[in-house]
């Protein structure tokens, strides 16, 4: 699925920049290591091609502004970590939207690591988009696609919505509501102080499933799941 009338457009092209700083944590054992420790499986091939993903955010993403800078030297805890916590909830999935996907966080995380799921990278940002269209080719995942166009105009349902760094709950909620099948799942990634003074708040139209905290990643908010009556 893809909008060439928006990949395409002028300043959608990821210019070469200078070289980021590479997270020193480059070891694939270390990342099965921790991963295994958030309950997700991973064989070395694709932790082999998180780690790529990590140096092409680092080399790419952060120069393009898609990734804060200060982040350089944490990409795995911060980022891909964090990322694939989302993994459990797609497994069952067959298509997955990634809303507002940026650097492709959650999006190419979650395809690397589950190419059985379909991923839909869905940005209208076009510099982000070429981005996003970069990694999908480098890292050769044959079940991830680029939407360069906006949320509101998807047509397809789908079994799960993906949504960090997008919007509040309520915004990414009503943004999810409208392409998700009935039964279909929101995983929303909510911040440290999300539901710290009380209850969340749950949207008309959702049914709270979950709220996950991963006291392993210290810099990890909850994941908010909810699904569509």
């Amino acid at each position: 699925m893809r909008n060439d009338a928006s990949s395409s457009a002028a300043g959608g092209s990821v210019p070469e920049p200078p070289q980021a700083a590479v997270s020193r944590e480059t070891s694939p054992e270390e990342l099965l290591t921790r991963s295994a420790a958030l309950g997700v499986e991973l064989d070395r091939d694709r932790a082999e091609r998180l780690i790529r993903f990590e140096r092409l955010l680092a080399e790419r993403a952060i120069p393009l502004g898609a990734v804060a800078a200060s982040d350089a030297g944490r990409l795995r805890e911060r980022h891909v970590l964090d990322c694939l916590r989302a993994t459990p909830f797609a497994r069952e999935a067959r298509l997955a939207y990634d809303l507002g996907s940026g650097a492709g966080l959650p999006g190419v995380v979650v395809a690397i690591s589950m190419p059985e799921v379909r991923v839909v990278l869905v940005e209208r940002r076009a510099n982000r988009a070429a981005f996003l269209e970069l990694a999908v080719q480098e890292l050769g995942l044959s079940n991830a696609e680029v939407f360069a166009g906006p949320v509101e105009i998807l047509a397809e349902p789908a079994d799960v919505c993906l949504a960090r760094a997008f919007a509040p709950l309520e915004r990414s909620w009503r943004a999810a509501e409208r392409v998700l099948r009935p039964g279909g799942l929101l995983v929303y990634f909510g911040g440290r102080e999300l539901g710290e003074q009380g209850s969340i708040e749950v949207p008309s139209g959702a049914v709270l499933e979950a709220v996950v905290r991963t006291p392993v990643l210290e810099s990890a908010g909850p994941l908010v799941i909810m699904a569509r009556q």
